[in-house]
């Protein structure tokens, strides 16, 4: 019997912020699954780890040569006639309803004219694409061409923000499954599709490799050191956590924070610094490579995630993996994970009160309660976030699951 072949599709990969993609992929072929990686886009951000360099190799982007379009277009043109005139149905009946335009959806046509050829040139089982945006719309294309049957994760916020901008209810429609990291997500995936594909639709949570599961457990730090990980971007919350440091200096209340991370808020998360003197409390350290970040972790009394859209964050695992208490706001999948007094502290979104009310507790409880909260944490990813088990379900919906 023949290996299962199984495509990824990404936007752009590798990524910092796709480890959790590589973890998937890794488990899966550990499982004797082949695995093709396709990128839309060349990556072309600073890639801090070694593991995230190596998969870059390994890589396909559909836009690295473009005239290559062209020629995909031509052959699908050819070859296929009567399946492209439904593509191209399929293209303007997405581009007229979506917010970017007609002219960027007949653009992942011309992707999915290119992708379908790879995939028929590697005998592809199975196609699967990570965000319900552009790479599951070059999925659905994929598809109608004449390409392996999809499926695709949705990981929001912003793949329910703009839902019917992205077609997704056709894309659900057209897929063999979809997957959300969450129950929330699941929810909104339900929210925005038609009752008949609702068993179609699984939660497939999100998980760590063994550098966090196995991870040997550090003694909570005796510091006064906090450490927040993500992009740098407004709906993460950082800017209201240098308000929440710049009201506990005022209160006389010291600590010190690293911000782990690189996007478009930098600038002005520096200006704020300066603008709230915390010069000598809060360093923005750039992104950096899976065992620097680990290594942070470590040295760190608790972890913060003040966002205001998120779904179920991998960096949260990360920090309870290795046995550090967070602090979380209370929105969509966190709750699922974090329980408020048990593992972490859960705030009100946008509320700089009560994330510093909840830094001051956490700086004041007895690192003997801080270890046993991050050792409820590590419980409770080791148990449902281990990428494995996310992985072994996968392979069944792979193989099996709901035909479209």
């Amino acid at each position: 019997m023949s290996p299962l072949r199984v495509a990824y599709l990404v936007n752009q990969y590798p990524k910092v912020s796709h480890s959790f993609i590589r973890r998937e992929i890794a488990a899966l072929e550990n499982m004797g699954i082949q695995v093709a990686r396709f990128s839309i886009r060349p990556c072309r951000e600073n890639l801090p780890d070694p593991a995230d360099r190596a998969e870059h190799g390994r890589t396909l982007a559909l836009l690295d040569r473009p005239w290559s379009l062209f020629t995909a277009l031509a052959r699908t043109l050819l070859t296929a006639p009567a399946p492209f005139l439904r593509g191209l149905r399929a293209t303007f009946r997405m581009g007229w309803r979506s917010d970017r335009g007609l002219i960027p959806h007949m653009a992942y046509l011309l992707e999915a004219c290119r992708l379908v050829g790879h995939l028929r040139d590697g005998q592809v089982d199975h196609l699967h694409a990570h965000f319900a945006t552009n790479p599951a719309a070059v999925a659905m294309l994929c598809r109608i061409l004449g390409g392996p049957p999809y499926s695709f994760t949705a990981h929001g916020p912003d793949d329910f923000d703009r839902a019917p901008a992205l077609s997704l209810g056709e894309k659900i429609a057209g897929a063999k499954f979809v997957t959300s990291v969450s129950a929330y997500g699941r929810s909104q995936l339900l929210r925005w599709s038609e009752s008949q594909h609702w068993d179609k639709i699984h939660v497939v949570p999100m998980g760590l490799d063994s550098a966090f599961l196995e991870a040997k457990a550090a003694p909570i730090p005796d510091t006064r050191m906090l450490v927040s990980i993500g992009r740098l971007h407004e709906q993460k919350g950082q800017l209201l956590l240098l308000e929440a440091m710049a009201l506990l200096a005022a209160q006389d209340y010291p600590c010190e924070l690293l911000l782990i991370g690189e996007g478009p808020l930098r600038p002005a998360l520096e200006a704020a610094v300066e603008r709230l003197k915390l010069q000598a409390s809060v360093r923005l350290a750039g992104a950096l490579a899976a065992e620097a970040i680990r290594g942070h972790l470590l040295a760190a009394r608790v972890f913060v995630l003040p966002s205001f859209a998120e779904n179920l964050p991998i960096v949260l695992m990360e920090a309870l993996a290795l046995e550090r208490p967070v602090i979380a706001t209370h929105i969509a999948g966190i709750p699922e994970l974090v329980e408020n007094g048990a593992c972490g502290w859960l705030v009100a979104p946008g509320d700089v009160h009560a994330i510093a009310a909840a830094i001051r507790d956490a700086l004041d409880t007895p690192a003997s309660r801080l270890a046993a909260m991050g050792s409820e944490g590590a419980r409770r990813v080791r148990r449902h976030h281990d990428a494995r088990h996310g992985a072994a379900r996968l392979a069944e919906y792979f193989r099996g699951g709901n035909a479209a």
